[in-house]
């Protein structure tokens, strides 16, 4: 039998490293090391530890709001009285788009003004839908951003482009580099939780995955209902010194594994996955049980309403969570009803809207409330918006198309300066009116919001220096204090 077949890990590789060329492998090795640690403030033995911030801010941790589907922003957030001067006509000739946007606009269409009345609210006079009255109450502690572009007008690579910073898979989620440039403030729970609604979203796991950073920074998924976590009781008949007992001969066993290869990272995040999960549950079961929770919180969440009830629960988790020191929460809806209205947008876009409003406003209230909301950034999103014209002209339930250069988002808690507003789309809200913003813009401003320098923020991977942002983006510090 050959070496090789009796040590299967002495590839040719190892073999050139362990004998006249190691020194020189193992300089380079060190020389890559160094850059790598110097740019990667994840890679330390306890990936998950908390770390400093590179810069000053007051944001601790994140929840992410993602509606799945692009929601229409001149139902939602664009007061466009111009849409009902063009009803039923034909979408004027205009410029500045491609793709699908520009052919659908350029063919047979229908403008389709909003069925639904606006509104002036707040010290700010921010124009809303009615079809948002608890966000309403609380419109002057959010910051609008209208006008974003991404780069596809189809849902999946514009998820992973709004999620990611790239449009095909295999990225870091905006999660992932969160925990990997802080880390986490409780060990005992996963650094980045993804609260899903018990169907695969929109790009499967790729948009909680760690993509090429180290595997410890992947989101953990929780399903939603009363028991979010599976497994997390222990076994019959086995004790907690038990479990110790036998992860501990795992971990030895593993390590033993580990030592003989020279890329372990999965490795090791199973490893610590599984201390994560035994720590969990001593932690976890106060964590999902809402009993001591008060009525009033209860209702303010919207738990007493079966249509906010689903929502309401996450929301309320993700509260809990970023409490006990959860850095990065991603709060998913929409996968069972999609924000995609291509037909009958008066009858499907109320129903969406009613589940998320109270459960929403609730968490911004309660966060405030509770002394939360300036250590806490809190994001709305979508993956794009949608057009002001219908392609089917002949439906008498219109719908709208996808849009990706409407895209509208808000952000509040940190420091984001309340009441504000950047961007603005033109008057049928179907692209920026000005120089549009590029989701790389949102992430540079997420990013300085939680402490982090788009810049530093970096990890080596096939040659290259990755980052969240790519080529780069500008923070917007227009809608920061």
């Amino acid at each position: 039998m050959r070496e090789a077949e009796q040590h299967p890990w002495l590839s040719r590789r190892n073999f050139l490293i362990e004998s006249h060329l190691g020194l020189g492998a193992l300089a380079l090795f060190d020389l890559l090391a160094a850059d790598s640690l110097a740019s990667a403030p994840g890679s330390e033995s306890l990936p998950l530890a908390p770390r400093p911030q590179q810069l000053q801010a007051k944001a601790k941790r994140c929840i992410f709001l993602f509606m799945e589907g692009g929601v229409s922003q001149m139902d939602t957030f664009e007061y466009r009285p111009a849409l009902q001067r063009y009803a039923g006509q034909q979408m004027p000739a205009f410029s500045g788009t491609a793709g699908p946007v520009a052919t659908l606009g350029a063919a047979r269409n229908r403008v389709i003004p909003s069925p639904f009345r606006f509104a002036r609210h707040g010290q700010s006079g921010r124009w809303l839908s009615e079809l948002f009255p608890h966000l309403a109450t609380t419109v002057d502690d959010l910051a609008f951003l209208h006008g974003i572009m991404v780069d596809s007008s189809n849902h999946a690579p514009a998820v992973y482009h709004t999620l990611t910073g790239h449009m095909i898979p295999g990225s870091a989620s905006i999660g992932s580099w969160i925990t990997y440039g802080l880390g986490t403030e409780n060990q005992n729970l996963p650094g980045f939780v993804v609260l899903g609604q018990g169907v695969p979203a929109v790009g499967g796991t790729g948009i909680w995955s760690n993509g090429f950073l180290p595997a410890a920074h992947q989101g953990t998924l929780f399903r939603s209902g009363s028991a979010p976590i599976v497994d997390l009781n222990q076994r019959p008949g086995m004790s907690l010194k038990d479990q110790r007992t036998e992860l501990d001969l795992l971990q030895w066993l593993n390590e033993r594994h580990a030592t003989k290869r020279m890329n372990a990272s999965e490795l090791e995040a199973r490893m610590a996955s599984y201390e994560v999960a035994f720590r969990m549950q001593t932690e976890a079961p106060e964590l999902i049980s809402f009993a001591k929770e008060t009525d009033a919180t209860r209702k303010l969440y919207g738990l007493d309403d079966p249509a906010t009830e689903v929502f309401g629960r996450q929301c309320l988790l993700a509260r809990r969570m970023v409490e006990r020191g959860v850095r990065f929460v991603k709060v998913l809806h929409g996968a069972v009803k999609p924000w995609d209205q291509h037909g009958d947008l008066a009858g499907r876009l109320p129903v969406l809207c009613k589940e998320v409003d109270r459960p929403v406003t609730g968490l911004l209230k309660d966060l405030k409330s509770r002394g939360l909301l300036d250590e806490t950034l809190v994001v709305w999103a979508s993956e794009m918006g949608r057009t002001p014209f219908d392609s089917n002209v002949v439906s008498d339930k219109p719908g709208r198309d996808h849009n990706q250069y409407g895209l509208v988002m808000w952000m509040a808690g940190g420091e984001i300066r309340p009441g504000s507003t950047f961007g603005q789309t033109d008057d049928f809200s179907l692209r920026s009116a000005e120089t549009p913003i590029p989701i790389r813009d949102v992430h540079a401003t997420l990013l300085r919001l939680m402490g982090l320098d788009q810049n530093q923020l970096t990890f080596l991977h096939a040659g290259r220096y990755k980052k969240l942002t790519d080529t780069g983006g500008r923070v917007i510090s227009e809608i920061l204090t």
